[in-house]
């Protein structure tokens, strides 16, 4: 389906590389600027925007005020949620303009100026719980937008998460809502342990979560069957007005994360099937990916595909 020759919009900042969460760790800013080499040939081709630093009223649409706070606090003075979820002086910044690039997305998105958009952010989202930071994640930036989307007009809103594990906050903040539908791949047996098939919602939301596995050295082909023959049937009953995308790069063979072994062309090919599955707008949030040269590579092929 056309984008009726819509430019893609491309939201990023500099902020994001101010979020140091130390030397040694996967999520560092050496990710984004491998991202921001790889693209300079399409730059011409994309609407390049900027982000906005969102009030603590849009972080509320899903999280906590304790939460909030205790992100604030922590980041305040530099130091550490979990093992896992470093802060430092620039991160709540860094955090709510993540949070912001959706918003500035979605508002693009209503007054018509495109119809696509990537945001290449830093922190990632989908593990923050409504209550807790985790897993690399301070707040919960594609259920903010989900959240945002339906206060604008956007009333059915469906949430597709392809990175390599499962997205635990984005399934906790709807699991008993019918107006936001989760679907999810993952690999089987990894961080964090949730994301069974069996779990597929409660109350009015029974029936409007998915999650799908994928065992440890599965390839293009186990991908492409979920994408090509398990996601349409949910797409069609649903009908979403809009289509975020968790997009985490973590599934590519040479992630040093994950062990499956999803191709470049494979991930091209997922995303070309999203895309044509319905003629609504999507918005695409970067996730995990920690090989810093595939990331890159994966997140241009996934703008070409966008700009088609």
């Amino acid at each position: 389906m056309k984008t009726a020759n819509m430019k893609v919009a491309y939201i990023t900042d500099d902020i994001y590389l101010e979020h140091d969460t130390g030397a040694m760790h996967p999520e560092s800013p050496a990710r984004l600027n491998a991202i921001n080499r790889a693209i300079e040939p399409l730059c011409d081709s994309l609407l390049l925007r900027s982000p906005i630093r969102v009030s603590d009223q849009i972080l509320a649409l899903v999280h906590s005020a304790d939460h909030i706070e205790s992100v604030k606090t922590t980041c305040e003075y530099g130091g550490s949620i979990d093992s896992d979820t470093i802060c430092s002086m620039d991160s709540y910044i860094a955090a709510a303009m993540a949070v912001g690039a959706g918003v500035v997305a979605l508002d693009g998105i209503k007054a018509g100026e495109f119809k696509r958009a990537f945001c290449a952010v830093r922190p990632p989202g989908h593990h923050a719980t409504p209550t807790q930071a985790m897993g690399f994640c301070l707040f919960n930036n594609i259920a903010i937008a989900a959240r945002y989307a339906q206060s604008i007009g956007y009333e059915k809103v469906m949430i597709i998460d392809f990175d390599v594990h499962h997205g635990n906050g984005t399934q906790d903040t709807f699991y008993e809502d019918d107006s936001v539908f989760y679907f999810s791949s993952h690999q089987a047996y990894a961080y964090p342990g949730t994301g069974a098939e069996a779990q597929r919602g409660e109350g009015r939301g029974e029936g409007f979560t998915a999650n799908f596995l994928m065992m440890p050295e599965s390839r293009d082909s186990e991908l492409l069957d979920i994408y090509e023959n398990d996601l349409p049937p949910f797409i069609d009953a649903f009908q979403p007005d809009i289509i975020l995308v968790s997009a985490g790069y973590d599934l590519h063979e040479s992630d040093p994360l994950a062990q499956l072994n999803i191709t470049t062309e494979g991930i091209r090919t997922m995303v070309r099937g999203l895309l044509d599955s319905r003629d609504v707008p999507f918005v695409f949030f970067l996730e995990g990916g920690y090989d810093v040269t595939a990331l890159g590579e994966n997140v241009k092929v996934t703008l070409e595909e966008m700009s088609i």
